[in-house]
């Protein structure tokens, strides 16, 4: 497929993460109000999107809690600067098994794996516009982690989604993740045009090289809209490669601590670095209005 640069870009800005970076920077935000204050700011600075999880205010470490996620969006609603508001719902779905030589039982201190109806809890609660689906199980990371989406768990969660009326933005670590969203569109499970956010170099799943990366955005169909991010180093990198290959793009702190060697930093400057690349590149970053009108969104209130 020949390149077609995108000339009118939004960017999503994924604030904090699930991941144990909370001791490896100051400004990981932590609270619910540090996570708003934090997309708040990566939105006055040009996000259009915020990807949201939540933490524990004390520990930093990854939580489900569903009054976090209302205070994090009540907060962010109530802002003097628009933003689409987009949540995680792949929490839930972690199996940490036991030793090689003895898998079972499982290592119940990290695993976390509960059903469809508790995943999307807080999603029901806070209604935002975009809500993430992470289209396929596989090996994360560490040793005995397992991510699991079945297609079960995917099919009832993805319904779900579409009954509320909030967009599925689908988290594609793989080329066949790409090929179930695809089915889960042909089965009436998910609407289309779909939206696809291609995670590229998160381990186990696609690499984060060019060849790959090409391989991922050939397998979604043209009439979706894709974005793309890569991990640490490569966050920039892959701004400009999403924009030329046709796509949107992804940074924030979930994905990159760093600025520059050296120096930590923080989601506004993620958010500015990128706006410079695509601005450079001759392209339009668009905002959040033009992100609704373009993707189907309705902005809502939770009850």
């Amino acid at each position: 497929m020949p390149l077609e640069m995108n000339k009118e870009v939004f960017i999503t800005c994924a604030v904090t993460g699930s991941g144990g970076t909370q001791d490896r920077s100051p400004h990981v935000p932590r609270s619910p109000e540090e996570i708003a204050n934090s997309a708040i700011a990566a939105a006055k600075a040009g996000a259009a999107v915020v990807h949201c999880h939540v933490r524990d205010p004390e520990t930093g470490t990854p939580s489900r809690k569903v009054e976090y996620y209302r205070e994090v969006t009540d907060l962010i609603r109530a802002a003097d600067v628009d933003v689409v508001l987009n949540l995680t719902a792949g929490m839930g779905g972690d199996i940490v098994f036991g030793s090689p030589d003895a898998p079972l039982p499982l290592n119940e201190a990290g695993t976390d794996m509960i059903g469809a109806k508790e995943r999307m809890a807080h999603v029901v609660e806070c209604l935002p516009e975009i809500c993430t689906l992470d289209c396929g199980t596989m090996n994360f990371a560490e040793a005995d982690y397992v991510m699991v989406n079945t297609p079960g768990m995917l099919q009832a969660m993805g319904s779900m989604m579409t009954e509320l009326g909030v967009k599925p933005e689908i988290e594609a670590f793989d080329t066949g993740h790409l090929w179930y969203a695809k089915q889960l569109v042909k089965d009436g499970i998910l609407d289309s045009p779909a939206l696809v956010q291609l995670c590229m170099g998160v381990p186990w799943g696609a690499p984060d090289d060019l060849n790959t990366f090409m391989a991922m955005v050939n397998n979604v169909p043209s009439d979706w809209t894709f974005s793309g991010f890569g991990l640490g180093r490569n966050q920039m990198a892959y701004v400009a490669a999403s924009v030329l290959a046709g796509g949107h793009v992804r940074v924030g702190l979930e994905d990159n601590l760093w600025l520059e060697k050296g120096v930590l930093a923080e989601n506004w400057q993620l958010v500015d670095r990128a706006k410079t690349i695509i601005e450079s590149m001759g392209a339009k970053v668009i905002g959040p209005e033009a992100v609704r009108e373009k993707l189907g969104l309705t902005k809502r209130m939770p009850k």
